[in-house]
């Protein structure tokens, strides 16, 4: 089987460039295009140079729905807006679109999903196959202790992160949620500030700390009177979200058009 074509959206971000890297020291795929939004000043520079390897004669474009056409799969770190439209290019030509986008909206998400009837369409709030195993360990907790136990999330990330709480730790306050069988927007906590009044039981409560240059941390806190659980994740690199984006692409190649998360990419489904 030949290569799989890989194309990168917002290419020349941190992620974009860890995706570059990635892409080349992964077998079994290639890059074979970049793009970045109208007047951009990296564009025209050859994407491989951006990333610091040898040049290759790829020079990074701004047309995009040409980029979904030569690909076999497209990956997408960008933004909510620029996502929806992503979704819809690889609809129109039937390309395989992973997106590590977070931050959106319900019906952003709707658009998205709907592309799943005519593309593979692998969503991931967090490619990392250790954040992926803390979610299902997160659920099945979730699912063994009654709401006697307070779950709280907390979340580290630097000080440029836009959206909060951030993606992965919705991924996990709902999968904390589906444990117990309850609807996750009904029970979410997402803020509290002034004289709130006690804590609501049954309540999944989220805590978001900025600062630095912390890729991300997250914990799930069980508390309970007397005794406290808690589970952690600490990522100290982005490279580990690249590999499973990667990854996921390499997974999606000839998987039929629907909407799949890295709980199929890795296998860890119920």
């Amino acid at each position: 089987m030949s290569d799989l074509k890989i194309g990168i959206v917002g290419c020349a971000g941190r992620m974009g460039r860890m995706l570059i890297n990635q892409v080349t020291q992964t077998n079994g795929c290639h890059i074979c295009g970049g793009t970045e939004p109208a007047g951009s000043e990296f564009l025209g520079q050859d994407i491989m140079a951006l990333a610091g390897l040898s040049s290759a004669g790829i020079l990074i474009s701004d047309d995009t729905d040409a980029l979904f056409q030569q690909s076999d799969a497209v990956i997408d770190f960008t933004a909510p807006v620029a996502s929806v439209a992503h979704a819809k290019l690889a609809a129109k030509h039937h390309t395989v679109h992973v997106i590590g986008t977070t931050g959106l909206s319900n019906s952003e998400q709707a658009e998205i999903t709907a592309c799943g009837e005519d593309a593979v369409i692998v969503q991931g709030a967090n490619m990392s196959l250790g954040v992926n195993l803390l979610a299902q360990m997160t659920k099945k907790v979730a699912a063994l202790l009654d709401d006697d136990f307070d779950i709280e999330v907390l979340e580290m990330h630097h000080h440029h992160k836009v959206d909060a709480p951030s993606g992965t730790a919705l991924l996990l306050g709902k999968a904390a949620a589906e444990g117990r069988n309850v609807d996750h927007d009904t029970v979410a906590d997402r803020g509290r500030d002034g004289i709130t009044g006690a804590r609501k039981k049954g309540d999944i409560g989220y805590a978001v700390l900025r600062g630095g240059n912390v890729v991300g941390e997250h914990t799930v806190m069980f508390a309970a009177e007397n005794e406290r659980i808690e589970i952690t994740h600490k990522a100290s690199d982005r490279s580990i979200f690249a590999r499973g984006a990667v990854r996921a692409a390499l997974w999606a190649r000839g998987k039929p058009a629907g909407n799949y998360d890295m709980m199929d990419v890795l296998g860890l489904g119920d």
